[in-house]
């Protein structure tokens, strides 16, 4: 039996103890050796108050997994590279498309695994959804992602800043699935962005998009929604309408249920990881981070009210 892969966590946050802790506890193919935290870490476990205090110490680390906001992300995954440690980074990757890429050139050219992870891919009506797909002749797509940003993301002001991605900080999580569903390239034809008036990133945001060419994918993300929340794609096709709602938890398809198993994305993540890392392999898709970049080029700006959290 291979002995099991010592992580060091970066950043712990909210997603960090609500999902990556207790996966990393439970896992057969990791365990958490170390943290890198200003604030706080994992009661057992060895804490750092940044990465170059880990890198600079006798910690036995194998891999890094970074849970931090995107800004200044990527000098400490080089740093992590550099040091001959493997790499996952939670979405969104990074701030840009050209400093992830970067990223991966540096691990293909060192053998290590860079792995850009997107664990809405890993909910459990995803893979079904695209292997029913796979040869349909697809009529339209509508994306509706519309949460609360004040209880999903409470205080983070990271969020609002250059870099942050504001409502696409969920709304990449939609085209992270919608990018492997879907059969053919999507492209980003036309963008409205809304963006309060006291920050750099939007709180809503409508996109119109291409998918082979044609314009038949409609996307509407906003984080000014009470009530119920939606995380759904509704696809219309050739045979039978396909519905995935809550987030891929969910799947029907001609208004029928499809059976599915409990989601668990981030078991899934770091099963891949593992995996990744054992055949010395990266997987980068920058997909649904190219099409949130062009969406900035393209869009059409308009200022709204202040937020205030």
């Amino acid at each position: 039996m291979e002995r099991k892969i010592k992580l060091a966590l970066v950043g712990i946050g909210a997603i960090a103890r609500s999902q990556h802790i207790p996966v990393l506890a439970a896992s057969g193919d990791f365990s958490l050796a170390a943290t890198v935290s200003r604030h706080e870490g994992v009661e057992g476990v060895a804490n750092f108050p940044d990465l170059d205090a880990l890198l600079a110490s006798d910690a036995a680390v194998d891999a890094v997994s970074f849970c931090t906001p995107p800004q200044g992300r990527a000098a400490m995954a080089r740093a992590a590279l550099d040091a001959g440690l493997h790499v996952m980074l939670e979405k969104p990757p990074g701030e840009t498309v050209e400093e992830v890429a970067a990223l991966a050139r540096m691990a293909e050219a060192k053998g290590l695994t860079l792995f850009a992870s997107w664990h809405s891919r890993e909910a459990a009506g995803i893979e079904p959804a695209r292997a029913w797909l796979a040869d349909k002749q697809i009529k339209a797509v509508r994306i509706v992602w519309k949460e609360d940003v004040r209880v999903w993301h409470p205080g983070q002001e990271w969020i609002w800043q250059p870099g942050g991605l504001g409502v696409f900080d969920p709304g990449i999580n939609a085209l992270s699935i919608a990018t492997l569903i879907l059969p053919g390239a999507l492209a980003v034809e036309a963008a409205t962005l809304l963006i309060p008036s006291n920050c750099q990133t939007p709180i809503a945001a409508d996109l119109r998009l291409t998918l082979d060419g044609a314009p038949i994918v409609s996307a509407e993300f906003d984080w000014r929604q009470t009530g119920p929340q939606s995380w759904d794609i509704v696809v219309e096709t050739d045979a039978d309408p396909l519905v995935l709602a809550e987030g891929g938890g969910r799947l029907a398809i001609a208004d029928a249920p499809v059976p599915l198993g409990e989601t668990r994305e981030y078991e899934g993540l770091y099963r891949r990881f593992a995996a990744l890392i054992h055949a010395r392999a990266c997987d980068v898709d920058l997909a649904p981070l190219r099409l949130v970049a062009d969406a900035f080029l393209l869009a059409e700006r308009r200022t709204t009210d202040a937020f205030e959290d």
